[in-house]
C-alpha cells in the first residue's frame, strides 16, 4: 500500500474522519455562496455541524449541467489567482467540462494515483509505460504525477505510434502498462505480430471507459500482466478514484478523499449496497472545485468489508455502463458491456466489436459486428444475446481487421446508423 494507515484504516476511525471532512466542505460551499452554497441554504443547511453522514442523502445534487451552465470558472471555490491547472473531458458529448485544481489539489491527485499503481504491485524503482493520452484528458498526467510520488519511473508515452510502444516496452523493460483496455488489447496484439517478448511486464491498469471481465481475459491472453481497472472522471479529480487490487475484486474507493454513493438513477433514492445504482460522489478534500453529491452517469455497485489485501476501503463493482450511453432498442434497455460480455464469453469472436444502432425506421435495430475466429458463429450469439439481454439482435461477422482498431483515445463502441451507407461494409 502507499499509504496503509488511510487504505486500512478500521471503518469507524474513517466514518469520523470523512463526518470531520464534511463539516468543513458544507462550511467552504456556504462561505463561499456559489451556486452549491446557496443550495445547502435553501436546504436548510446553515453550516457544517448541521451534517451527519446520514443525513448527505437528503442534500441537493451536483452535475455535469451545474458546470456546463457555470463554465469556465463559475463553480470555483478559491481565488481565481490559486488555481494551478486546468483538465476536463474531451467535450466529444458537446462542450467541454472544465475542472481546476489547486497546487494541493494537484498533490492530492499525484497521490491517489500513487494508491492506484501500488494496487497493481508498482513500487519504488518500477518502470511505469503510461500510454494514457496526454493534455486536457486526465489520464496521461494523472498517471504519470502518480508514479512520480511513488518514486517509480515513468515512461511519458501517451497514445498512439504503436511499433514505438512496442519498442519502448521490450527496451525499457516496464513491468507496469497503463492505458485504456482497448488499446492494451491492441498493444498485445502488435506485440506478437513484433514476435517481441515481454517477461518484466507483469500488471496494467486500464480505465478511461467501462469493460468486463471477458475483456481482461482477452488482454491477458495477449499480454503477460494481470490486468486491472482504474476508476476516476475530470470533475471528481481524474484517475485514481478507485483501483481493482490484485485480488481482482471490485474495485478499491479512495473514500477518505472520495465520499461514495450508490442512488437509483430516475429518483434518486439511495440503493442497497449490492444493488446496481448511479455513483454519487462528494470530495470533501478538493479545494479548487469541491463537488457535493455529484452524480456521475456511472452505473456499479458498492460493497463493504475488508478485501484479502488488507485494505478497508469500500469496494465499487465495475462500471456496468452509463446512464447516458444506455442503448434503448424496442423498450429493451442495454449497455454496451452486456453485449461485450457475451460475444467474449462465447469464445467464438475476437476481442473486437461495434454495436450500430439502425435508426433509419422507426422499427430499431440492433447490429452486432464482430469477426469469428472460425465458422459461422452468427445464429449462436444471436441466441445466447436474445437470452440474456431478452433483446433480438442481428450478428453480422466481418473479415478480420474489419471492425476498427483503437490506436488513440477511447473505443467507440456504438454508432448510429441513420441514413445512406452502412457505417461498416458487409451491414445490411
Amino acid at each position: 500500500m502507499f499509504d496503509p494507515h488511510a487504505e486500512a484504516m478500521p471503518t469507524d476511525e474513517r466514518a469520523a474522519l470523512q463526518r470531520h471532512r464534511l463539516w468543513g466542505l458544507v462550511d467552504r460551499l456556504i462561505a463561499a455562496d456559489g451556486v452549491q452554497g446557496r443550495r445547502l441554504k435553501e436546504a436548510g443547511v446553515g453550516g457544517g455541524a448541521d451534517v451527519m453522514l446520514a443525513d448527505l442523502r437528503r442534500l441537493p445534487f451536483t452535475t455535469k449541467q451545474d458546470l456546463w451552465d457555470n463554465y469556465p470558472f463559475g463553480m470555483l471555490n478559491v481565488p481565481r489567482d490559486q488555481v494551478a491547472a486546468v483538465h476536463g473531458s474531451s467535450g466529444t458529448r458537446g462542450r467541454p467540462t472544465l475542472v481546476a485544481y489547486t497546487k494541493a489539489d494537484l498533490d492530492l491527485w499525484a497521490s491517489m494515483c500513487a494508491r492506484s499503481l501500488a494496487c497493481a504491485g508498482a513500487s519504488p524503482g518500477s518502470i511505469v509505460h503510461n500510454a494514457y493520452g496526454y493534455g486536457l484528458f486526465t489520464g496521461g498526467i494523472g498517471i504519470h504525477q502518480g508514479a512520480v510520488a511513488l518514486g517509480a519511473t515513468v515512461v511519458p508515452m501517451s497514445g498512439g505510434m504503436t511499433d514505438r510502444q512496442v519498442r519502448m516496452l521490450a527496451d525499457l523493460r516496464a513491468d507496469i502498462l497503463t492505458c485504456t483496455p482497448a488499446y492494451a488489447l491492441r498493444l498485445g496484439e502488435a506485440v506478437a505480430e513484433a514476435g517481441v517478448e515481454l517477461p518484466a511486464l507483469k500488471a496494467g491498469l486500464f480505465g478511461a471507459e467501462p469493460w468486463s471481465a471477458e475483456l481482461r481475459a482477452a488482454i491477458e491472453a495477449v499480454l503477460p500482466i494481470k490486468a486491472m481497472d482504474i476508476y476516476g472522471l475530470s470533475e471528481v479529480i481524474g484517475p485514481g478514484v478507485a483501483t481493482e487490487c490484485l485480488q481482482q475484486d471490485s474495485l478499491h474507493v479512495n473514500e477518505d478523499h472520495f465520499i461514495v454513493e450508490a442512488v437509483d438513477p430516475s429518483t434518486g433514492d439511495p440503493v442497497e449496497d449490492g444493488m446496481p445504482g448511479e455513483l454519487v460522489f462528494t470530495t470533501p478534500t478538493k479545494q479548487a472545485l469541491p463537488l457535493l453529491r455529484y452524480r456521475t452517469g456511472d452505473i456499479a455497485s458498492l460493497t463493504r468489508g475488508e478485501c484479502p489485501c488488507g485494505r478497508t476501503l469500500v469496494r465499487m463493482s465495475k462500471v456496468i455502463g452509463r446512464a447516458d450511453d444506455m442503448i434503448v432498442v424496442r423498450g429493451v434497455n442495454v449497455y454496451p458491456s452486456e453485449v461485450e460480455r457475451v460475444l467474449l464469453g462465447s469464445g467464438l469472436v475476437r476481442p473486437h466489436y461495434q454495436l450500430v444502432v439502425d435508426r433509419r425506421s422507426p422499427a430499431v435495430r440492433l447490429l452486432v459486428a464482430c469477426e469469428a475466429l472460425s465458422g459461422d458463429p452468427r445464429e449462436r450469439l444471436a441466441h445466447e444475446l436474445h437470452e440474456a439481454l431478452g433483446l433480438s439482435a442481428e450478428v453480422f461477422t466481418l473479415p478480420e481487421g474489419a471492425v476498427p482498431r483503437v490506436e488513440v483515445g477511447k473505443a467507440v463502441r456504438v454508432v448510429a446508423w441513420e441514413d445512406g451507407r452502412p457505417p461498416l461494409p458487409g451491414l445490411t
